[in-house]
């Protein structure tokens, strides 16, 4: 297993520094309370290099202190971008995971997942069952990272399971394919690529649709769960 500081980024690629100014753009978006105070407030000017040092790396809360209001992303009314509905259900359902980077995986899963066909939160659910977002999750079947891929299967795709955007990529293709080549010959094609992912689509195949297997028939209808409790978290326009 992979130790934490392995995650630390000390050089930036250019898919990690977009996806960190897509956090900093998400957040320089929300909107602040007015102030009905007669003295204005003093407010602190924004610390760009800290918020992408920490966006850019895995900190534990221990060593490394976290965005000031940043349990805001756990707490709150709904929300208007599905971003902030996945890291709240991120910060939920994995408590040891800081906020910034709950927030970064949250909008790389959004962006992964519309570049493949997917619905954000149809993503973000698969990803919370598989391993509750946890990077370094190692399944006793041998099944690696954050996608929990095998080995073999993250050779096929072409990713590298121990890096989590690149895991997340490589989930949201996988998925992206097995929803295209279901739609139109399942009824439902979402519940049929989530079969796949689990069992394999050869017993898709056998079995003409999600097969009877009791763990995959669970894991269908906890991730439809899922998606549903991320979904409530919007504010729909």
């Amino acid at each position: 297993m992979i130790p934490p500081k392995a995650f630390a980024i000390s050089k930036p690629s250019a898919t990690q520094l977009a996806a960190a100014l897509s956090v900093i753009l998400l957040l320089c978006g929300c909107s602040t309370p007015t102030s009905h105070h007669t003295r204005q407030a003093s407010v602190a000017p924004a610390q760009l290099r800290r918020a992408l040092n920490i966006a850019l790396s895995w900190p534990s809360p221990s060593r490394v202190d976290a965005l000031k209001g940043a349990l805001l992303f756990h707490d709150g009314g709904s929300v208007s971008e599905p971003e902030l509905a996945i890291a709240r259900a991120v910060l939920r359902t994995n408590p040891r995971l800081a906020a910034a980077p709950a927030l970064l995986l949250a909008v790389v899963t959004a962006r992964d997942a519309r570049a493949n066909g997917l619905p954000p939160e149809f993503l973000a659910a698969t990803l919370l069952q598989e391993s509750a977002y946890d990077v370094e999750a190692l399944s006793s079947a041998g099944a690696i990272g954050i996608a929990q891929f095998m080995p073999d299967t993250a050779a096929e795709v072409g990713i590298d399971p121990f890096d989590p955007l690149d895991a997340i990529g490589g989930a949201a293709q996988l998925l992206g394919e097995y929803v295209e080549q279901y739609r139109g010959e399942y009824e439902d094609p979402y519940q049929t690529a989530l079969a796949a992912y689990n069992a394999g689509p050869d017993a898709v195949e056998r079995y003409g649709g999600v097969p009877p297997y009791h763990e995959t028939q669970e894991y269908v209808e906890l991730i439809f769960d899922r998606w549903a409790r991320i979904a409530s978290y919007e504010r729909f326009r």
